[in-house]
């Protein structure tokens, strides 16, 4: 499966990220993902989709290089980025060669305001002040809300404006790639619609490639071009975001819904007994 997932995806166009058949080990000992290979094309929109525990966030963290700190190592396989190996990059190294990740739960600096946090993000720039304020134009064209709430200080801003300072922080550093960790954690659905959309706008409108990990499927697929689901650290489904959609199995345990009508949580928990693709 993981080699056919990553040629149909490659005809989506050129290849920006590659992982290849990677295993993760936590503490020397825990094995959390287990021959996990996916492809991001160019200019795409990828999810990551599986419920908590799935190693959506342990598969972002391996591409940024982020599992050092939690004592975590990819012990298998190999990770190319605009074809280039990069277990051996700080996750310094991935920002300025322009990949970048938002990390899951909206972090801020809560003492500096909302401009002082995106200001952050521009340290790895080399066009100087120019270049700066033409980024932080952009970010408030896009996020119009954060240029509202510019001098508060962002421990005082709303979940949804503290997501979107991250990731408006994200692009000051100029990234071709996002990785983007649960965007729609914790904010209220009409919050998580105009996330998505701006995301959505950000891919057509400046190139910004995403890869997104998100327990929230429907909308997931929504915004997606493709999706690879994650169950207990492997891929066990992947397709294009509109046959995710359609396909019955994704529908009754991931969307809740089946050709009986909307199935209880309580009536999903023993999916893993009779669910067709394991």
């Amino acid at each position: 499966m993981a080699e056919a997932a990553l040629n149909q995806n490659a005809d989506q166009g050129e290849i920006i990220l590659s992982v290849n058949n990677i295993e993760v080990v936590y503490n020397h000992v825990i094995l959390v993902l287990k021959g996990v290979s996916l492809a991001v094309p160019q200019g795409g929109i990828v999810a990551i989709l599986g419920a908590n525990g799935a190693g959506k966030t342990t598969t972002l963290k391996a591409i940024s290089n982020l599992l050092n700190a939690e004592r975590g190592e990819v012990t298998k396989g190999s990770i190319e980025f605009h074809g280039e190996q990069v277990d051996s990059m700080t996750p310094n190294d991935l920002v300025r060669r322009g990949c970048i990740q938002v990390m899951e739960g909206r972090h801020c600096f809560e003492h500096l305001t909302v401009e002082e946090n995106l200001l952050t993000g521009a340290y790895t720039r080399t066009d100087g002040r120019a270049g700066v304020n033409q980024a932080l134009e952009m970010v408030y064209n896009y996020f119009p809300r954060l240029r509202e709430r510019r001098t508060s200080l962002a421990g005082y801003t709303s979940g949804g404006e503290q997501q979107m300072t991250a990731i408006g922080r994200a692009l000051m550093s100029n990234p071709s790639m996002i990785l983007l960790d649960e965007p729609s954690m914790g904010l209220a659905p009409q919050l998580v619609e105009e996330i998505f959309e701006i995301v959505k706008k950000l891919n057509q409108q400046e190139g910004v490639t995403f890869l997104l990990a998100e327990q929230n499927t429907n909308v997931a697929l929504k915004y997606a071009t493709y999706g690879y689901i994650l169950e207990s650290g492997r891929v066990v489904m992947d397709g294009d975001a509109k046959s995710l959609r359609e396909n019955d199995d994704v529908k009754e345990f991931y969307l809740g819904v089946s050709e009986e009508g909307r199935k209880s949580f309580k009536d999903a928990k023993s999916y893993k007994r009779r669910k067709r693709w394991l």
